[in-house]
């Protein structure tokens, strides 16, 4: 993090500022949370693959949500070409909290989709 100068701190609330000494810049830096850290941005890789198989149908939930919210734009989940997942997966793309992040939902074989995801702003 970058040290600020009075001129930035002035900068910041106005030209009416003039510090006259140490301990006004301190209260001030102190004031506008200056030695607070910004997080670093997080790297999110492009894609991803999740395999769901020998998953609980709970685990699966958590870790589709889990894949969906990361920040992933691309994803290959494997439910498996039989059993209860495929079908629950396809149900919670269409109509569950999962469905706002999916932009599209595409089988790649009987056991595997493409999907899409969309970054939604929960700010």
């Amino acid at each position: 993090m970058r040290n600020l100068t009075d001129r930035d701190i002035s900068d910041m609330i106005g030209a009416d500022f003039s510090p006259d000494n140490d301990d006004v810049r301190r209260r001030v830096r102190t004031e506008l949370h200056l030695s607070t850290r910004i997080p670093k941005p997080i790297n999110v890789p492009e894609s991803a693959t999740l395999d769901l198989h020998m998953k609980t149908i709970e685990q699966s939930w958590n870790e589709i949500m889990e894949l969906a919210t990361s920040g992933v734009k691309n994803a290959k989940i494997i439910t498996g070409a039989s059993g209860i997942l495929r079908i629950k997966f396809q149900e919670w793309v269409r109509d569950s909290l999962l469905s706002p992040y999916i932009v599209s939902c595409t089988p790649i074989n009987n056991g595997s989709f493409a999907v899409k995801f969309r970054r939604l702003n929960n700010d």
